[in-house]
């Protein structure tokens, strides 16, 4: 007698596969529908339950995030406080006064390299709730090439498995926000579809509403289903480098300083740091719409980094620069080793080449390629990287940059 799938009866000659167990068979096309049944049942009945998480305080969020991030004490805790309020707003069960906790979308402003993408990829480790990142330079406004203002939240339902519950309470960070600032200083008369239009398309996001999302992302057409939801309690954070913002500062600071004590006012200024004044009238300037910039209630700014922090950042957080190259040769049988000096040679060029956390990666690179081509062939255990090596392979770099 041949064997027979248990399920739907076809032989062994009929299938691909027919797995046994104690008293009869299954085929591959059963298992693989009978996966996809239990998978959906799961997503079902695993939505987003509040109960019994135990949620981290600011100051714990903070020693949280102090462990990967060097400094940014001030941007810390605005991060903290936001995450932890959202929190107590998602339990939040409805007393006698009936007290509406509304939520406080931040946005963060801060030069290239000083850490606002990593501030987010951190704080997603930590978090119970769905958590996605969005790049904004490649939104558009709707009909045109790019992605709709929808697709942030294909990407939260992503994240949260399509349970569209969890999903409204997600928080989602949208970085690069200062690339879709509109190009004038006046309003535009005509489009500007990677510019006002895709923040005019923001405002009813941030705002809370319910939103029609395809839930494969793409283009919406008319015969698509779509999941609706409610934009109310997902919290957005917001972060840009805003380059050129310092000279709206500047000029705004520069224009208040009136009377007697002008002189004085001007010599308080810190002229190395002025994202530290900047205030909402700077990002109106800069080029965002006066809504945008009312629903994002929470300002905040990244301090640039100073040599003492670049030093830091290179050995010191979990996921350093060094510690990452030595643990590669480790996982080789092969120790490394840094001469004191290379780390001040690498802090002093990437101070030179103003590029902040991420010249640090480049120029660690630039030094270590050869080595990490050559070593792991050889027959060594252990290896020292002095600074002399350290300058001959970043002038070579840099040798071959000029000819090209």
């Amino acid at each position: 007698m041949q064997d027979k799938c248990t399920f739907c009866g076809r032989s062994r000659d009929e299938v691909n596969l027919l797995i046994a167990g104690n008293d009869g068979f299954i085929c591959d096309d059963c298992a693989t529908q009978a996966y996809d049944i239990v998978q959906e049942e799961m997503r079902s009945h695993t939505h987003l339950d509040m109960e019994g998480i135990e949620v981290k305080k600011p100051m714990e969020i903070k020693a949280f995030l102090d462990e990967y991030v060097i400094g940014q004490d001030e941007a810390k805790k605005h991060l903290a406080v936001a995450v932890y309020n959202h929190y107590k707003r998602l339990m939040q069960k409805g007393g006698k006064d009936d007290v509406e906790i509304e939520k406080s979308n931040i946005i963060m402003v801060g030069r290239t390299g000083t850490g606002k993408t990593l501030l987010a990829r951190t704080i997603a480790k930590m978090l119970h709730v769905p958590f996605t990142i969005v790049d904004a330079t490649v939104l558009t406004e709707a009909g045109y090439v790019g992605e709709d203002i929808e697709s942030i939240l294909t990407r939260l339902l992503q994240a949260a498995d399509y349970d569209v519950e969890a999903a409204e309470k997600g928080i989602v960070f949208i970085d690069e926000l200062d690339k879709i600032a509109r190009k004038g200083d006046n309003p535009s008369i005509t489009r500007d579809v990677s510019g006002e239009g895709v923040q005019q398309g923001l405002l009813k996001l941030l705002e809370g509403s319910v939103v029609n999302v395809p839930p494969q992302g793409g283009r919406k057409h008319p015969d698509q289903k779509m999941i609706p939801v409610n934009t109310k309690n997902i919290l957005f954070i917001c972060g840009g480098a805003f380059d050129g913002i310092e000279k709206k500062i500047a000029a705004r600071m520069n224009s208040m300083v009136v009377g007697f004590n002008a002189s004085q006012a001007i010599e308080k200024i810190d002229r190395e740091n002025f994202l530290q004044y900047i205030a909402p009238q700077d990002l109106k300037s800069f080029g965002l719409i006066p809504e945008i910039i009312g629903r994002l209630p929470v300002l905040t700014y990244l301090e640039p980094l100073d040599r003492q922090a670049l030093r830091n950042i290179l050995t010191e957080p979990k996921n350093a620069i060094i510690r990452q190259y030595v643990k590669l040769f480790e996982l080789d049988g092969i120790t490394l080793k840094f001469e004191e000096e290379v780390y001040e040679y690498i802090v002093d060029k990437a101070v030179e080449f103003h590029l902040g956390a991420r010249g640090l990666r480049s120029i660690c690179e630039a030094i270590m390629t050869d080595m990490m081509f050559e070593i792991p062939s050889q027959e060594r255990k252990e290896v020292t990287v002095t600074k002399a090596y350290a300058e001959e392979k970043l002038s070579r770099v840099q040798a071959q940059k000029l000819r090209a």
